[in-house]
């Protein structure tokens, strides 16, 4: 019976709002007896709700010297709570197809439900246990912890893993961007119970609480369910504050030796804050330069006419306190000079020139299109309604969107090009490749 409510629950997600502008259209905020905001969207053509919430601090709200807290809480708050230890909280999950998610993010902690109408009840009451009560009981903390050490162990031989990890830990020294979210094997094997309980204590309130909700219900059986989950916890976070930081590093090639056959990349620069009044043309810029796929810059250098790597991409990420413009390839040990020396080539000459106009009006193109399927399931479109939220772009962001892009004019993406792409990057080599200015 649970399998056919799972199968069930699968397939209304994939159904619910495919109308992306009918759904944009139908968001609407809304306020609980309680108190607290959230974003609704009202579906009634599949009988869910999909309820997606985020609270500052993520792994930030570590303490320094044991990161990966915040990730061992994530994997274990559907590990018991309230009376129900381990087992039959899980038990209660898998019998009602009730589906909880946890994730630590850098800024953020988020979390996710999705429940059928029906059992939503249960659904609700395993979530508000979940954040309010858990249980940090001995047997799943170890076997969590064992978990996570193991996951770990094997980053340290992954060569994507030594190349992300180093490259955050060169761009962002003695900060926490540059700290390993996931932890380490000793910092894993310090976090005791009571630094579980007081990263819920310090980071899980109301004032930092941001909420999106897509499904079968109305505006006061949303505000009625937002107080039942959120209602009790703290008023206000406890955090300690985190510094906005420059990012390190430009200029730098580091290479880390690794005997294999196929060398990874990683390289960047700074970025854009998301309330930049030229961000939105920066990502114009960079999905012809490096984030649109198949139809970039580099991907058409890299991989089409000379066959380097399988396949590369670049992406703005915005964060709290720094952004970056992030990329990553990997090739053959024999190429990787070959290829480092087309990336700067490239990375040079869209600094300088920027793109034409055949480009941008292709992916300004591309770029509208595309949207609608960030909107295309509800679980989407709650996600969405949660980082619409936390980007501050407003309610009818989604309906001005493409106006947005149609205003991006070429000079404008050849001068924001210039700006984003005309400085020195920090380079991240794992394997056999030669030419660094530092070695590790």
């Amino acid at each position: 019976m649970s399998r056919l409510f799972a199968a069930a629950l699968g397939f209304a997600l994939t159904l619910a709002c495919a109308d992306f502008a009918s759904a944009a259209s139908k968001i609407e905020e809304i306020v609980s007896p309680g108190g607290i905001k959230a974003w609704l969207v009202r579906d009634k053509t599949v009988p869910l709700l999909a309820l997606d919430y985020a609270f500052t601090g993520g792994a930030n709200a570590d303490p320094a010297d044991k990161p990966g807290v915040a990730n061992m809480v994530g994997a274990l708050l559907d590990e018991g709570a309230g009376e129900l230890d381990s087992r039959a909280f899980q038990e209660r999950m898998e019998e009602k197809a009730i589906q909880l998610g946890f994730t630590a993010a850098r800024d953020q902690f988020r979390g996710s439900l999705r429940s059928l109408s029906a059992n939503l009840d249960e659904a609700v009451n395993l979530l508000r246990l979940a954040l309010t009560a858990p249980r940090f009981d001995e047997e799943p903390v170890q076997r969590i912890r064992d978990q996570l050490q193991a996951q770990v162990l094997r980053g340290t031989t992954n060569p994507n893993d030594i190349a992300n990890k180093r490259w955050w830990a060169a761009a962002f020294p003695d900060h926490p961007y540059g700290r390993p979210s996931q932890g380490t094997t000793e910092s894993l094997a310090a976090i005791t119970v009571d630094d579980l309980k007081g990263y819920v204590r310090n980071t899980f309130a109301r004032d930092t609480l941001t909420i999106g909700i897509v499904g079968d219900i109305d505006a006061d059986g949303a505000g009625e369910l937002i107080d039942r989950i959120f209602g009790a916890l703290p008023a206000k976070a406890t955090l300690a504050p985190v510094p906005d930081v420059a990012m390190q590093g430009r200029g730098e090639r580091i290479v880390v030796a690794l005997d294999i056959p196929q060398t990874v990349i990683s390289f960047g620069g700074p970025g854009l804050a998301r309330n930049d009044p030229d961000f939105f043309t920066a990502y114009v810029v960079n999905h012809i330069y490096g984030g649109g796929s198949m139809t970039s810059r580099l991907y058409h250098e890299v991989r089409e006419k000379r066959g380097l790597a399988y396949g590369i991409y670049t992406r703005l990420i915005w964060m709290d306190h720094a952004n970056i413009m992030s990329g990553a390839t990997a090739t053959r040990s024999d190429r990787a000079t070959e290829s480092l020396a087309l990336i700067d080539e490239e990375t040079r000459r869209m600094g300088a020139e920027g793109p034409t106009q055949e480009e941008l009006d292709k992916a300004k193109a591309y770029l509208k299109g595309s949207y609608a399927l960030g909107f295309d399931t509800s679980s989407k479109i709650a996600g969405q309604l949660v980082q619409i939220q936390l980007d501050k772009l407003g309610i009818d962001y989604p309906e001005r969107r493409n106006a947005m892009l149609d205003a991006v004019t070429l000079a404008d993406a050849r001068r924001v090009a210039k700006r984003l792409l005309d400085t020195k990057m920090l380079t991240l080599v794992v394997g056999r490749a030669q030419g660094p200015t530092k070695t590790n």
